[in-house]
């Protein structure tokens, strides 16, 4: 999209050859043409370059017509965390939705900590944002876990809502999280969200190349 103004003006340029009136009046710089043509030299370019403008615009706000506006809270952290994940691209349609989260774990202690953030987007409202924090322990991990026909790690764990846009899934629900990581050079990840009645705009299953969990290998089959 960037070289679309010079492919214009060398079109303007190399265009059919202006007749000998035209072009002493088009060198004064007074009207050359009427009747919806070329009416200054500075008119025209200033022409093309607005209408060029306005279609990078047009392609730009049809790409980030719905900004991101959600999971500031949540930081985008580097390297490798002990426990993460992201969803794929953030919404960038009328609809979708988006999450992210990451924090620690201790599978020898079955603890964890952390934050996430989940993002839904309906037509004509507000995107519905809630932010969670883990509530202390996990509630099952493995190593051997099987989903989607492949084997991974997979951890499971409770987060309690700490901040809602969505009147109707209150501050305070709790529900549960399952992660799951695949391995042997398989790239089936999944994220899944459970929550009360409340809550249940909220219940997602992410799954699909786009999702990245790290998950850290444990024992078989431990819980809580």
């Amino acid at each position: 999209m960037g070289r679309r103004p010079a492919r214009l003006l060398w079109r303007f340029r190399a265009g059919t050859r202006l007749p000998r009136s035209e072009r002493r009046a088009r060198s004064s710089g007074t009207v050359s043409l009427v009747h919806g043509k070329h009416r200054k030299r500075g008119g025209a370019l200033a022409g093309l370059a607005v209408a060029a403008l306005l279609v990078f615009m047009g392609t730009a706000g049809s790409a980030a017509g719905y900004p991101v506006q959600y999971c500031s809270q949540v930081p985008i952290v580097g390297g490798i965390p002990p426990w993460g994940f992201h969803t794929g691209a953030p919404i960038s349609g009328a609809t979708g939705s988006y999450a992210r989260g990451h924090g620690d774990v201790s599978l020898s202690h079955n603890t964890i900590s952390g934050v996430l953030c989940q993002a839904d987007r309906v037509r004509h409202q507000p995107d519905r944002v809630i932010i969670m924090r883990v509530q202390g322990h996990l509630v099952y991990h493995s190593h051997t876990a099987v989903l989607w026909g492949y084997p991974g790690n997979l951890i499971k764990f409770i987060v309690r809502v700490n901040s809602s846009t969505d009147p109707r899934c209150k501050v305070g629900t709790r529900g549960v999280v399952t992660l799951f990581g695949s391995y042997n050079g398989v790239r089936s990840d999944s994220v899944q969200f459970s929550f009360p009645a409340a809550c249940r705009d909220h219940d997602h299953l992410y799954h699909g190349p786009q999702v990245n969990t790290q998950v850290p290998p444990g024992a078989n089959g431990q819980g809580t």
